[in-house]
């Protein structure tokens, strides 16, 4: 089985890889080579890897030479972020539209040839989800609930995610989308998403580095651990269409919780002296567009796959202290000083 991880090189397509390699099937087949492609290089141990192939390019530059190579499956997680796409509406078009536009092209020439639909996963986003002055914000979205999208990265997702189901329609592809919550620790450094805060107020005390808290306190949003989400994608891939119930996206589980409740967690597994170093510092953009994503999931489409969130956010922080033990614990420095 040949498999293809667009965005391969990010924090997610990392780890996707890495989980793929580990199970070493997918749709009860062996997986052989798994190509990633990045315009960032991949890891090491990644790229070394006997079984992967690495190649470094923007994907819309990439899609021509797709349409002759043959993938049992693709995870498509290559994108531009929040912040970036309401920066840049340009970027935006070209890397969140133009991409997926031209590998839903690259896949439909090989099914027009007589190649079998490849099953594409298309990673969105609850941010296809807002208010709007004729439609009451619900305090849960869920696979029912009607997309209004208040940013251009949602509208961009819920766009991909209405091709990738009309292309599924028509025959070219196997499409499914998971909808992911937003992905919490992140390591590193900060990117341009605007959530990227969720992560940050965790990240940077556990550092022993100041963290600046951009929104209040009260405001609350549905997140996961990475390993939920790699879960969760995985398990989009092998369902049944019968069991994924449509061709319409599912939401994949999310923990619903307060700014408030996720800096008690920190302070509970890490001390005070820790969540301490979380410092209110107002964004009024980033508080804007906050406001305008959902405050919570429910999600029985992907409970009935077997998709369950963290218990608590404790958990979540446990998750990532245990990652950075094995791989970074420079990132744990705060904890010991």
């Amino acid at each position: 089985m040949k498999i293809l991880i667009t965005g391969g090189a990010g924090f997610v397509g990392t780890r996707l890889a890495r989980a793929l390699l580990e199970r070493g099937h997918l749709r009860g087949r062996p997986i052989d080579t798994l190509v990633l492609t990045d315009q960032f290089p991949a890891r090491p141990e990644m790229a070394q890897h006997p079984r992967v192939q690495v190649r470094t390019a923007a994907l819309l530059a990439q899609c021509e030479a797709l349409r002759e190579e043959p993938f049992d499956a693709v995870f498509h997680l290559a994108s531009a972020v929040s912040g970036e796409c309401e920066a840049d509406f340009d970027l935006g078009l070209r890397s969140n539209l133009d991409s997926t536009r031209a590998l839903l092209d690259a896949l439909r020439h090989r099914t027009e040839r007589g190649a079998a639909p490849t099953c594409l996963v298309f990673s969105s986003s609850i941010a296809v989800f807002g208010p709007d002055p004729a439609y009451p914000f619900p305090e849960v979205v869920g696979d029912s609930t009607l997309p209004m999208p208040q940013t251009s990265y949602g509208t961009q997702k819920l766009v991909c995610e209405h091709l990738i189901a009309d292309y599924t329609r028509k025959g070219y592809i196997d499409g499914r989308t998971a909808r992911l919550v937003t992905v919490t620790v992140r390591p590193g450094r900060p990117n341009g998403a605007a959530s990227s805060f969720f992560s940050g107020i965790i990240r940077e005390p556990l550092a022993g580095e100041d963290a600046a808290l951009p929104v209040d306190l009260s405001v609350r949003h549905p997140v996961g651990s990475v390993q939920s989400m790699v879960r969760g994608l995985i398990a989009v891939a092998e369902a049944s269409r019968e069991a994924f119930v449509g061709r319409s996206a599912i939401t994949l589980p999310g923990l619903n919780v307060s700014v408030q409740e996720m800096l008690d967690a920190l302070e509970k597994v890490a001390g005070a002296k820790v969540r301490a170093r979380v410092k209110p510092q107002r964004d009024e953009r980033i508080a804007a567009i906050v406001a305008n994503w959902p405050r919570g999931v429910v999600t029985p489409r992907a409970n009935a796959l077997g998709l369950q969130a963290e218990a608590s956010f404790e958990d979540i922080i446990r998750l990532y202290i245990e990652d950075c033990r094995r791989d970074n614990p420079q990132a744990l420095r705060g904890l010991d000083s």
